[in-house]
C-alpha cells in the first residue's frame, strides 16, 4: 500500500446547537505553510487546526492524521 503525506488546514464553526463542524479544507504545500495558513485564519473562526495526513494512494482514504498546530476549539477527526 503506497501512501503520501499531505498538509491540510481545517477551520471549525459552531453549529446552532453549540457543536463544532469542519469548514472548507485548505491544502498546504508543507508543514510551515500549513501553520502560516492556520495562524492567518485563527482570528476568523472559533477553531482552526493544521494537520499532516497520510493518504492511501490506491483508495484515497485518509490515514493517521497528525495535529501540527491548533487554535481555539476543534473537533476530533476520528469521530
Amino acid at each position: 500500500m503506497a501512501s503520501t503525506e499531505k498538509y491540510i488546514v481545517l477551520p471549525f464553526r459552531k453549529t446552532a446547537r453549540g457543536g463544532l463542524v469542519a469548514g472548507e479544507m485548505r491544502q498546504a504545500s508543507n508543514p510551515a505553510s500549513a501553520e502560516k495558513i492556520a495562524i492567518a485564519m485563527a482570528s476568523r473562526f472559533p477553531g482552526v487546526a493544521a494537520y499532516a495526513v497520510r493518504i492511501d494512494e490506491e483508495s484515497g482514504d485518509m490515514l493517521e492524521p497528525r495535529l501540527l498546530i491548533k487554535f481555539g476549539e476543534i473537533a476530533d477527526l476520528a469521530a
